[in-house]
């Protein structure tokens, strides 16, 4: 493989550098100072070499290391270093490179910008943050003073003459940003005085040795700010970015692989910059391109960097695939920013799945880092002067809460996130009828933001909140209900009626049979007084129960108990299983207490819909308990087991306690193993 060296002076030059690192490919860089050194990535394909060379010294260096390719990336004003470089290979047999800039770069990365007036100079300006020393004079004083968004930004070197500080005066520069000084500037003025007002930019004409440029270039570089170049010599000759690296693969022999991503998936808080992480706000000043939700991205559509607003995988993806296809061998940084914390009921969580999955195939080369933010819950709590390590937190944020009621019934504090005051007004409708005066709501709107507002509201105010925004809430229950730890609930804790009703230890057996999982789908089939349905959905808020029930009475008795205890996570269906099952999603268990003499139908109903679900059922007739019997000829089951229960209770019979046997009750249980 020939031998490549790479004299990197511009953004360009590192990233060449990175390309060669990230394709395996071997190489020497060689840059002025340790700030440039510290710039390049650190890669075991790459030698990094600081310091510069006059000519007899690169012959040497060359003659060394036996360099057969020269890609020559110095900065376009760095005249004496190309020149060195041909003159020595003038009569060697080394193949030279001379990359052109292919723009604009960033001010921080060491970089030379140049412009043909002070107009465009100043619209490049305006994208920028930090001081900037103006070292044109006087004369175009009022072009620069008049943009706003720079005017205090401006530290004016002028001559010390009565005219040029007038000048000053006029244009409202203030008499700390004017330096008035005679030169010439040697580099170590030039260097303190950038060092004194912490300048980040420095603005110059390409006046040439005499006029000092190349004291202020040097300074520039050696202190790793950008230089504003006006009146630009000739467009440079040489190869863009892409048609030297395509140069490079022909003359050098190698393959060089495409384009990559460094990804930042960064929780950007609220929307305020004071919210954003240090680590996240290096990021985004670091990155090429910048994507997420328009209120997120909005302060950065003036910054020169490509911004993009969408926020959702779907349409993230592809846009990838179009900036790759755009920059062939470019690597991007790009930050991706998400409200709150990153990890926090958050769509980096599905948008960093998907890129991992994209990565896995090889169609997107790219290093992936979430950065993590500062949630709405931690703002809010800290606002409120309140701790949430013992707190519940939940979202309505684009998606269905359910058991809210319960979790506030049951909680001295929740958080929960939501969408806007329709989801206030839900809100109000699940906790208003528990309204006794112990419970308070907090609604923090649009936090960190200048009209941010917390709302402290009743639960019955939260039923007519009127208000726009971005709401976080607090709900704090003074006094709340402790939390039963075992599941049976006493049959008297049920509105009877005359609908028939399974029995608490029926109950209990039954349930305990079902093996349900806190995400489990279950159909009450037969659902009667409720009973089975209400017990079962108390597990869990996360469990989705479905009680189907095709007599009326018996259906509005098991709403109305599903009501009494206060149950959100209960779908009701009035309807004769099978035909009921219709439009319902697949289950995972199945309870069957009655059939209505529809077993066979219902089982080969349930079998259709999930071939591995649980199944229990409840028999009480000669009929369904001999059909039972024959379940394991019928169809693919294990784990069969039937169980029969006589429960006796005492009574009182005139002063003295006596047993009362209930009919017995015959328990099946199985699980579906799959169709033969």
């Amino acid at each position: 493989m020939n031998k490549i060296l790479i004299f990197a002076g511009t953004s360009e030059g590192r990233e060449l550098s990175e390309l060669l690192s990230a394709s395996q490919i071997p190489h020497t860089v060689c840059v002025a100072t340790s700030y440039g050194k510290d710039l390049i990535e650190g890669s075991p394909y790459s030698e990094v070499l600081t310091g510069r060379m006059e000519s007899d010294e690169m012959a040497r260096f060359f003659d060394e290391h036996g360099f057969s390719l020269i890609i020559d990336a110095t900065h376009p004003y760095a005249y004496e270093v190309t020149a060195n470089i041909k003159k020595v290979i003038e009569n060697k047999n080394i193949s030279y490179i001379r990359l052109k800039r292919d723009g604009l770069g960033s001010p921080d990365d060491e970089n030379v910008f140049t412009f043909d007036d002070n107009e465009g100079c100043i619209e490049a300006l305006k994208c920028t943050e930090g001081n900037i020393l103006l070292t044109t004079g006087s004369k175009e004083l009022s072009l620069y003073a008049s943009e706003l968004s720079i005017k205090d930004r401006l530290f004016v070197r002028i001559i010390p003459g009565e005219e040029s500080i007038k000048i000053c005066n006029e244009q409202g520069i203030s008499g700390r940003n004017i330096i008035a000084m005679q030169g010439p500037f040697s580099l170590e003025m030039n260097e303190a005085i950038i060092d004194q007002f912490s300048i980040k930019h420095l603005v110059t004409k390409q006046s040439g040795k005499s006029g000092g440029f190349n004291e202020k270039y040097e300074s520039a570089v050696n202190k790793g700010i950008g230089l504003y170049v006006i009146g630009c010599r000739e467009t440079e000759s040489g190869l863009s970015f892409d048609e030297t690296v395509r140069e490079i693969e022909k003359t050098a022999e190698v393959n060089i692989n495409g384009s990559s991503f460094d990804i930042s998936l960064i929780g950007a808080g609220m929307g305020d910059e004071r919210c954003l992480t240090s680590e996240a706000a290096r990021a985004i000043d670091a990155a090429d391109i910048i994507i997420g939700d328009n209120r997120l991205t909005s302060k950065y559509e003036n910054s020169c960097r490509d911004v993009h607003n969408y926020y959702l995988a779907k349409d993230i993806i592809p846009l990838l695939y179009d900036i790759r296809d755009k920059n062939r061998y470019k690597k991007k940084k790009i930050a991706i920013l998400f409200s709150g914390d990153a990890s926090f009921y958050s769509g980096c969580t599905n948008l960093y799945d998907q890129l991992l999955k994209e990565k896995e195939t090889g169609d997107l080369n790219m290093d992936i880092k979430i950065l993590p933010g500062i949630s709405s819950v931690s703002y809010l709590a800290s606002k409120l002067g309140v701790s949430y390590s013992d707190a519940y937190i939940c979202s309505m944020h684009g998606r269905k809460l359910t058991g809210i009621s319960s979790i506030v019934r049951h909680n001295n504090k929740v958080f929960i996130l939501l969408s806007g005051k329709e989801d206030v007004r839900k809100l109000g409708e699940k906790i208003a009828s528990k309204d006794s005066g112990n419970i308070k709501v907090f609604i923090g709107s649009n936090l960190s933001s200048p009209d941010e507002k917390i709302y402290t509201l009743t639960p019955s105010e939260c039923l007519s909140f009127d208000e726009e925004g971005i709401f976080t809430c607090l709900i704090i229950n003074d006094h709340p209900d402790s939390l039963s730890i075992t599941h049976g609930l006493n049959d008297d804790e049920f509105i009877r009626e005359s609908v028939p009703m399974t029995k608490e230890e029926i109950r209990e057996v039954s349930i305990s049979k079902l093996h349900l999982n806190s995400n489990s789908i279950l159909f009450d089939v037969g659902s009667g007084s409720g009973s089975i349905t209400v017990e079962c959905a108390r597990l869990s808020k996360d469990l989705a129960v479905y009680a189907i029930e095709c007599k009326e009475d018996a259906f509005e008795l098991t709403r109305k108990n599903a009501e009494k205890h206060d149950l959100d996570n209960i779908e009701f269906v009035y309807g004769k299983a099978p035909e009921a099952f219709e439009g319902l999603p697949s289950p995972t268990h199945a309870f069957i207490g009655g059939s209505g003499g529809s077993m066979t139908e219902i089982l080969d109903s349930l079998y259709a819909m999930n071939d591995s679900m649980r199944v229990v059922i409840n028999a009480v007739s000669i009929d369904t308990i001999s059909m039972l019997g024959t379940l394991p000829d019928r169809f693919s089951i294990t784990d069969y087991e039937l169980v029969q229960i006589q429960v006796s209770k005492t009574y009182d019979a005139a002063g003295h306690l006596m047993m009362k046997a209930a009919n017995p009750i015959w328990i099946c249980s199985f699980d579906f193993c799959g169709k033969e």
